[in-house]
């Protein structure tokens, strides 16, 4: 149980900075994404191509943020998260140029979600990396709950912002200010120093370093149970993008500036959860408890969901979801980065963030297959009874891990000077199972 001011990490002032370019510029992803989903539904009927905006989002993480997270542990960090920001920044202006040029389909816009999701894939591993290298273990948990602030923060302001300018302006210039925005970032990172190196390790080629990723999941507990509970909370989760927006725009029949409130609203509960909730909870009660606090909470939603048929009753609903969502991953989140060794980080990091976005991936062809199938409401009543069955079968995956993660890597560093081939005696010290 860990006492960490909510805004803590923000004293420092290198991810200070770099958490205010990405509210900035998560905003106008946001607002993107309220544009994206906006003009396929104003380009086709089918609900499920609605649906498969959450799949083709998640299924670069699946596929590209192993070979992402091998570069980030090769690679000089900085400069390669400067590069994908500006690949993010020309699909972005891509897209708005064809939709100026009257070129845009539903397919191109999928195509386009899904080359910026290429984008987020190749720059997770390398940029949780560089924030963890930034703060302190002590500003650790402050630095996931601020990093999740910051996607709440963006989902409240963006979405409404989106909704606020699709009428007035269009969708292509909302596209065309998010890729500006991306700039903002390069120059956040250009501006932070590169962290000294803890540790020399010899060469190591580009396939090889994927068996060291292997081998570690194999031999340490901990980083099973991670993956494992990950990949359980991805799972349920994904049917909230699979079916919020359909849930919003054929069951409410919502417009666009009320889809962006719907939206909001989700974030807002995000937002009183990452502020007031979470970190009076840590205070008081272990990692395992707030998990299940928030999975609960995510349960009552979804059965709430599934019968309420009003927009504003519905958008209260979607804040207790939002809250349960940022209790649980929050604390996913510093337990995975507490069972990873710093000198493997991206690697780690990316086999985590694969795992999750390959569940969210399968969740949202699930969801979104059962919704056009069974209905909306009986899709979210089986989310809801499945979730609670896999909180039972999981109920002894603890993330209660009770060394202190530097005490682990000392021990690890005075048993073997070779961390990539480590031996069991090793990995015992780093990850006492």
């Amino acid at each position: 149980m860990t006492k960490s001011s909510t805004w803590s990490a923000l004293r420092n002032s290198a991810f200070r900075r770099l958490w205010i370019a990405t509210v900035i510029s998560g905003t106008w992803v946001a607002a993107h994404n309220d544009a994206a989903t906006w003009m396929i539904n104003l380009l086709t009927g089918p609900p499920v191509l609605i649906s498969l905006m959450a799949t083709v989002t998640s299924l670069p993480f699946f596929l590209f943020t192993l070979p992402a997270g091998v570069l980030a542990d090769k690679v000089n960090r900085q400069k390669f998260v400067c590069a994908i920001n500006l690949w993010l920044a020309a699909i972005a202006a891509g897209l708005a140029a064809l939709g100026w040029l009257h070129l845009l389909n539903p397919y191109l816009i999928l195509a386009s979600v899904f080359l910026l999701g290429v984008g987020f894939a190749f720059n997770a591993p390398a940029w949780t990396t560089i924030v963890s290298q930034v703060v302190s273990d002590g500003e650790l948990p402050s630095a996931a709950t601020l990093s999740g602030l910051q996607l709440n923060i963006s989902g409240i302001i963006g979405p409404l912002l989106g909704g606020f300018l699709i009428p007035l302006v269009g969708t292509n210039f909302v596209f065309a200010v998010n890729a500006s925005c991306f700039l903002l970032v390069v120059l956040a990172i250009r501006r932070l120093q590169q962290p000294p190196v803890t540790a020399k390790l010899p060469s190591e080629s580009f396939f090889k370093s994927f068996a060291t990723v292997v081998r570690y999941v194999r031999c340490v507990p901990a980083l099973q149970i991670v993956l494992t509970r990950n990949f359980l909370f991805a799972l349920f989760i994904s049917a909230i993008p699979a079916l919020l927006p359909t849930v919003g725009l054929k069951v409410l029949h919502l417009g666009s500036s009320q889809l962006g409130l719907l939206f909001t609203s989700m974030a807002g509960g995000s937002v009183i959860g990452a502020v007031f909730v979470i970190s009076w909870l840590r205070a008081r009660f272990s990692p395992d408890s707030v998990t299940l606090s928030g999975n609960l909470l995510i349960v009552l939603a979804y059965v709430l969901m599934a019968f309420v048929r009003q927009a504003e009753p519905f958008c209260i609903v979607a804040a207790v979801a939002g809250v349960g969502w940022t209790l649980s991953a929050s604390e996913l989140w510093v337990a995975a980065q507490r069972a990873v060794p710093s000198w493997a980080r991206g690697r780690v990091n990316a086999a985590v963030i694969m795992i999750s976005q390959g569940a969210v991936t399968l969740g949202s062809v699930i969801w979104g297959s059962a919704g056009a199938i069974l209905g909306a409401s009986s899709t979210l009543l089986a989310a809801a009874i499945l979730l609670l069955v896999g909180l039972v079968l999981s109920r002894r995956l603890s993330i209660n891990f009770a060394v202190d993660p530097e005490e682990r890597i000392s021990r690890f560093l005075s048993i073997t000077e070779d961390p990539r081939a480590p031996t069991s005696t090793a990995l015992t010290a780093l990850f006492p199972s």
